[in-house]
């Protein structure tokens, strides 16, 4: 029988939150430690996206890998290793596209279908030659984190009210509202929750025009709370923020329940709302590049 991969990457997401641990607070080792964050392939470099990422997280918290290194049986071969007898790879996903013809040739339509592939992490494998291939990212200081995210949210221009107890994005003031930040027991609580407060802020209809649920509870609330959870991990794990001090929502009971009852409910929630978060996060960082090189040209232009 063919295989249902949305159901497969659905039933390993839901399985990682009944467990305790979502797959998007995954509770990784400091990055400024460990270093890079992001699961990535071995070989080539690149790291993986979308809902690819929380499925390697979510194997890497299970199986307390020390690297979010990956490849493929083959690529282990081509570096003159092997993959232990008896290791289980981790299924991941991709996207290929059928060009839909009429009896003339003409092109009426792309379709996209889904395909999938296996692949290991460094850890189930032995014998691979790795020294010269691929080196961590930079490992920086604390100081040096914080001071990057800094820059990096005044460069979004969203403002920032500080008061109250609650971290909240008011959608009709356009305002995010967060604690001091003195009411935060680690600098990288409070950075995780701001940019869960980000991710929601990009919602407007000028950024990413997303619908943002009016209550608690409704389908498009726990939408967009998964797309901001999965957004913050994958800006903790860009700035290396220890995402395991995120503060907030996922502690919450309630929260998980819904998010199990939409993942359960439509088995494509997951890979849509990780291909949302990974939007709003590449909308931000365009954003915020741009913001820095208009600001860079006004300072020439006022020298």
């Amino acid at each position: 029988m063919k295989r249902d991969i949305y159901q497969t990457v659905t039933d390993a997401i839901v399985a990682a939150l009944e467990s305790g641990t979502p797959a998007w607070r995954r509770p990784w080792r400091d990055a400024r430690v460990h270093g890079a964050a992001f699961p990535h392939n071995v070989v080539t470099g690149r790291p993986y996206s979308g809902v690819n990422v929380l499925l390697l997280w979510a194997q890497e918290a299970k199986k307390n890998y020390e690297e979010p290194a990956w490849l493929t049986f083959k690529q282990a071969k081509s570096l003159g290793g092997t993959v232990r007898k008896g290791e289980k790879g981790t299924l991941i996903t991709f996207w290929q596209f059928r060009v839909v013809e009429t009896a003339e040739g003409e092109v009426t339509k792309t379709v996209p279908f889904i395909k999938s592939y296996t692949v290991f992490n460094v850890a189930q494998c032995d014998n691979l030659a790795l020294d010269s291939i691929n080196p961590k990212r930079e490992r920086k200081q604390p100081m040096e984190v914080w001071e990057n995210c800094e820059r990096f949210i005044t460069a979004t221009g969203a403002e920032v009210k500080y008061g109250g107890n609650q971290a909240y994005y008011s959608q009709i003031s356009d305002v995010i509202h967060m604690p001091e930040r003195s009411q935060f027991k680690k600098p990288d609580g409070y950075y995780a929750t701001l940019f869960h407060e980000l991710a929601h802020w990009t919602s407007a209809s000028r950024r990413c025009n997303r619908e943002l649920g009016k209550r608690f509870g409704d389908r498009a609330y726990a939408a967009e709370e998964l797309i901001a959870e999965i957004g913050s991990a994958f800006l903790g794990a860009s700035f290396q923020v220890n995402a395991e001090s995120r503060e907030g929502i996922e502690q919450h009971a309630s929260y998980l329940s819904s998010w199990l009852e939409l993942l359960k409910n439509d088995k494509r929630a997951i890979f849509t709302a990780a291909a949302k978060a990974k939007a709003a996060v590449e909308w931000l960082k365009e954003h915020t590049e741009q913001q820095e090189e208009d600001g860079e040209l006004e300072e020439q232009l006022a020298a």
